[in-house]
């Protein structure tokens, strides 16, 4: 039989050879450094890498300064140029001035720390938590234990120090947790919305200062606008006149009350739950029974430093898993060219001398498998004899 091969030279044969390797999980420890006001607890934003802190509900403040910022550019627009030609050119520079210093108190009343008090570490909380349960002792089940209360004296009166549960913390005197910052604040006083911000021991004398100014900005507005309504009649200033005069009654109202506040030494909060009033009540161990002691006291007092630490470092170590996937490696066996009578004598060498490089040694490759013969007509019926011979 007759095997007709191709009158051309054979193709290159490629195969390839996916060689795949499993996936490989490594989890790898990194360290690095954040802020600690990155890490705080509580209800609180901060901005400018930690420098400014205020409540997360900040919109009646936006509220509080176009109100603000309004008012006094239609004063300035269309009141200040007549009024200075026409009357005194100091009109606008005063108002300038006060309006600068009402926008001073207000950011910095609004975006520093009002005395936030830090929480517990865990091993603090379980140390006070052994100490509590070692005075109170063991009580009976279904019986309520008894309040967490610490007494201390202060100007021969004894003052109850809370302890609060979310902080873990007893608060120190005249301290009360604020439920919209989620924080215990030293001397607390309010929360007060129109600063975005809880009013407490570090910005106590700007807000009070800001509700001052701007009770003054606010008279001075309204005054010169009713000056300008008579000698001129301009109809927009009726609008301003109308609006600084539902403002003036409650903000010098509120600049009043905590007049008489300062001049006790006395809080919002402790006011309102009368703290010091009434019959069954003691007397104010904070008042110097001053009021110009209470007054300086108050707002000149000595600045007080934060006590978070809102910028310093703290190393975190956290777990970073990662799969590396090794990219498949690919093995080509590339088969000679078979030199035929049809290839050129040029080729010939080149494909040669590629046949020789691409053979391996003997060693390497196994033996050629010997086939049997094949079958011819005569090994058939020598076969055949040999059967029926046996048989």
């Amino acid at each position: 039989m007759n095997v007709s091969r191709s009158r051309s030279a054979l193709p290159i044969q490629t195969l390839d050879f996916q060689v795949s390797e499993e996936d490989t999980m490594s989890a790898v420890m990194i360290t690095r450094k954040v802020r600690k006001w990155e890490k705080l607890p509580g209800k609180n934003t901060f901005c400018c890498d930690g420098r400014v802190m205020m409540a997360r509900q900040k919109g009646v403040f936006y509220l509080t300064l176009f109100l603000i910022t309004g008012t006094c550019a239609l004063f300035f627009a269309f009141e200040c140029p007549y009024l200075a030609v026409h009357l005194c050119p100091a009109i606008p520079v005063f108002a300038a001035l006060l309006f600068l210093f009402v926008m001073a108190m207000l950011l910095r009343t609004s975006f520093s720390d009002p005395g936030v008090l830090p929480r517990a570490l865990p091993e603090e909380a379980t140390f006070i938590e052994m100490e509590i349960e070692a005075a109170n002792g063991n009580v009976p089940a279904g019986q309520r234990p008894p309040p967490r209360i610490r007494n201390v004296q202060i100007n021969n009166q004894i003052v109850k120090l809370k302890y609060c549960y979310t902080c873990k913390i007893f608060r120190p005197p005249r301290a009360s947790h604020c439920s919209i910052c989620d924080n215990c604040v030293d001397r607390f006083d309010h929360h007060c919305p129109w600063v975005g911000n809880c009013v407490g021991k570090r910005n106590y004398r700007y807000f009070y200062l800001f509700t001052l100014s701007l009770s003054l900005l606010t008279i001075y507005i309204f005054t010169f606008d009713i000056v300008h309504v008579v000698m001129r009649k301009y109809p927009l200033t009726v609008l301003e006149v109308l609006v600084c005069f539902f403002t003036l009654w409650s903000v010098v109202g509120l600049t009043g009350f905590h007049t008489y506040l300062i001049s006790l030494n006395q809080t919002t909060n402790e006011d309102i739950k009368g703290s010091w009033s009434g019959k069954n009540r003691g007397q104010n161990p904070y008042s110097h029974k001053n009021i110009i002691k209470n007054c300086c006291e108050v707002l000149c007092g000595p600045t007080y430093p934060s006590v978070l630490d809102r910028r310093g470092l703290l190393q975190e170590d956290s777990t970073l898993v990662s799969s590396s996937n090794p990219v498949p490696q690919t093995t080509k066996t590339t088969a000679p060219l078979i030199p035929n009578e049809h290839t050129p004598d040029d080729a010939k060498p080149s494909i040669a001398s590629s046949a020789e490089k691409s053979a391996s040694p003997k060693e390497e490759h196994p033996a050629a498998t010997k086939f049997p013969p094949l079958a011819s007509p005569e090994t058939d019926a020598e076969t055949s004899i040999a059967k029926e011979r046996a048989h």
